[in-house]
């Protein structure tokens, strides 16, 4: 789907320090946890919505969604029992803008929001990120052993930005199927 919203070079410069809305209802299966918004996800109000971000594809290849939904779509997630919402929830050209200061409060503050909305597992996107949010430097992709907000299963993936070289689509999609297995088969407990 194309973007209804195309934002100009100013709108997106303007976008700075902006924030993008949680997507986020009690008891969700997965929130996901994005670092913080780019320029131009901010200048559009919609998560992971420049053109290159890898988020939603691998979220539908990985069989978490139907189909490949649109940015503008993101309200649709919740449907499926899934949310999202930022660590640190205003805008920077890039995320190794943030201090290490910052990515700790906000993790201090999403530990807040998910013993607030209990989701059974959070997904961190971006490994740097949780390692200085959750104060875990040593920590690898895939389920951590601590769990976020006492009570949510910690689960951290790549950044699924296009600027990420260190990860393909390919293992984006691979990571996010582990995932899905796992949430399949705790909700499948859980009936």
């Amino acid at each position: 789907m194309q973007h209804p919203f195309k934002p100009t070079k100013e709108q997106v410069r303007a976008a700075r320090g902006k924030s993008v809305p949680d997507i986020i209802s009690p008891g969700l299966k997965v929130l996901f946890c994005g670092i913080n918004p780019g320029l131009y996800t901010a200048a559009v109000g919609h998560h992971f919505a420049r053109p290159g971000n890898r988020f939603w594809p691998a979220l539908h290849q990985a069989g978490f969604t139907p189909r490949q939904f649109s940015p503008f779509e993101e309200e649709e997630l919740l449907n499926y029992g899934l949310g999202i919402i930022n660590i640190v929830d205003h805008a920077t050209a890039r995320a190794d803008e943030l201090t290490a200061e910052e990515l700790a409060g906000g993790g201090t503050i999403l530990d807040d929001k998910i013993r607030t909305f209990k989701p059974l597992f959070s997904a961190i996107l971006g490994l740097g990120a949780y390692r200085l949010a959750f104060s875990h430097p040593k920590a690898l992709p895939g389920l951590q052993p601590e769990k976020l907000g006492r009570i949510s299963a910690a689960w951290v993936l790549p950044n699924p930005s296009g600027l990420n070289a260190h990860y393909q689509m390919k293992d984006l999609v691979r990571m996010l199927k582990e995932l899905k297995a796992a949430v399949d088969k705790e909700c499948g407990a859980e009936q």
